[in-house]
């Protein structure tokens, strides 16, 4: 992974190595949310490499595998030599315990989910968060734990399955935990957190979005010179926040593409070139290409063909609207922090998909061209705090999230212009219901789908046989797990009448109450 940390030299920095957690990302958005910029590396990560980031701390994260196996995941030596604090969280607890002479072993009493720590010392983690003798509420998730200590460790919290639940080193600043205090299942963890990052490592929290905006605004400028830039533009959050930062940089050598593949929320094409043509001054290619991609579509209901589709004639398209207007330097993209931490665990090396609202396959080699990245290194909620700086419209900056495909993998079966004018109808219904009852930034994400089965019914004094339709709508933090939103009966029945009375084509509807699993990133 390229380092970022040349983008933020003059921030305190907390250094994250990463042995494999599903929650590791989670660490990072804790950190940043502190004001502390921090970086995710492999555990893999050289010394020099470690040495030459110049981390003020160093967080050891969980990992699902177990340290008395033979040839699991270490920690390089130097991490111990540097003379910075240390927190282990987990797995990172156990390796560090383990490296510095201590033992780890499988538990006859595994814990995994809430659990509870009796505090019985205070320590500079603790300080200010947890009293001695308190009975506190965490997240646990392991079937290992260190049964002896290393020299200079003492005992924070014990806990049922963790004799060794929290440890301190108060000389050399180690700390381990076998709890996760980045999860919302540990109350208290982003204080504990915070304790290690501002009170153990002294940084200061100076990182800031009106910071991060002038260092990329100068870092753009740099990059670009008196090259020109494309953008596709999406509508969506990343897109969108990436496009403005850019166009606030280099002015009118930006020209964004929209184009509208005919799966769209309802109004939205509408929106996008309302707000950026008009309210931002930005020139913006939109092609209108929805009979070419609903042609293309006909007749298609295997999901995955679907996005190949899209995909492939979103790029034909882009193509042939950047050659009307002259071809570009360089390709503007919205690639979020996450891209870049899952691209390096799965490849080694950086990612070169266009990370447009289509999430095609990769760089065409006919687009000779540089990316230009300005979001790299942020996770979704900075994009967000980083599109309010810039001045944008909430409708913009606080959208729900939306898959590249659109309205087409909401469509289970066929997709046809008349199927997505009515899931288009019943969607507008739901999230204007939601607007109206005050809930749209408490739910992550809500949409509607057009399911592929038919219900008879009886509408007035006729039958009917028409199409039912699903609600969604699901609560998230981090965009990692998620809980179905707890809708009133009163909510649902609402918005189920004014579905069926008022879309053609819908008889039924029907509320999902699925919940997300860790792992997934992306509800569709």
């Amino acid at each position: 992974m390229a380092d970022l940390s040349s983008q933020a030299l003059h921030h305190d920095r907390i250094l994250i190595l990463d042995f494999g957690s599903q929650v590791t990302q989670l660490i990072a958005r804790r950190v940043r949310e502190s004001g502390v910029y921090c970086e995710v590396w492999p555990f893999t990560a050289t010394a020099e490499r470690i040495q030459g980031f110049e981390p003020r701390g160093i967080i050891l994260s969980g990992g699902p595998a177990s340290t008395v196996d033979e040839g699991s995941p270490r920690a390089a030596p130097a991490v111990f030599e540097m003379g910075v604090p240390l927190l282990g969280i987990c797995y990172g607890q156990q390796t560090m315990c383990m490296q510095l002479g201590g033992r780890v072993e499988k538990s006859d009493h595994q814990e995994y989910g809430r659990s509870y720590v009796e505090v019985r010392e205070e320590c500079a983690l603790t300080r200010d968060v947890w009293s001695p003798g308190a009975r506190e509420q965490v997240w646990m998730s392991h079937g290992d734990r260190v049964a002896e200590l290393p020299a200079g460790f003492r005992i924070v919290a014990v806990s049922e399955g963790a004799p060794f639940a929290m440890v301190a080193d108060d000389s050399r600043h180690f700390y381990g935990i076998q709890f996760h205090p980045e999860v919302v299942h540990t109350p208290h963890g982003a204080q504990l957190l915070r304790n290690f990052t501002h009170g153990v490592c002294g940084c200061g929290g100076d990182w800031t979005m009106a910071a991060f905006r002038a260092e990329a605004i100068q870092r753009i400028r740099a990059q670009v010179g008196d090259g020109k830039v494309i953008c596709g533009l999406s509508g969506g959050v990343d897109s969108s926040v990436a496009a403005v930062l850019i166009h606030e940089a280099i002015g009118d050598q930006l020209t964004c593409i929209y184009v509208d593949h005919g799966v769209m929320r309802g109004g939205e094409t509408e929106q996008v070139v309302r707000t950026f043509r008009d309210r931002f001054n930005i020139r913006l290619v939109h092609r209108d290409a929805s009979d070419l991609f609903l042609g293309q579509l006909e007749g298609v209901t295997d999901p995955e063909r679907k996005r190949k589709t899209i995909g492939r004639l979103f790029i034909e398209v882009f193509e042939e609207e950047q050659a009307k207007i002259g071809g570009a330097d360089f390709l503007a993209q919205g690639t979020l922090y996450p891209d870049v931490i899952e691209s390096v665990s799965a490849t080694g090396g950086p990612s070169v998909t266009i990370k447009s609202h289509h999430n095609v396959g990769g760089l065409p080699e006919g687009m000779r061209m540089k990316l230009v990245e300005p979001l790299r290194d942020l996770f979704k909620d900075e994009v967000r705090e980083l599109g309010r700086e810039l001045g944008m419209p909430e409708e913009i900056v606080g959208r729900h999230p939306f898959p590249g495909p659109g309205l087409a993998i909401r469509i289970p079966g066929e997709v046809t212009r008349e199927r997505v004018q009515i899931l288009q109808k019943a969607d507008a219904i739901y999230l204007e219901e939601i607007r109206a009852a005050g809930l749209y930034d408490a739910i992550w994400q809500a949409f509607a789908v057009l399911l592929p089965v038919k219900s008879v019914g009886v509408m007035g004094d006729g039958r009917t046989y028409d199409n039912v339709c699903a609600l969604r709508a699901v609560t998230s933090t981090d965009g990692m797990t998620a809980d179905v939103y707890p809708f009133t009966m009163e909510f649902l029945t609402r918005v189920s009448a004014r579905i069926v009375n008022e879309v053609r084509g819908i008889n039924r509807v029907t509320y999902d109450i699925t919940s997300k699993p860790p792992g997934t990133i992306e509800w569709e």
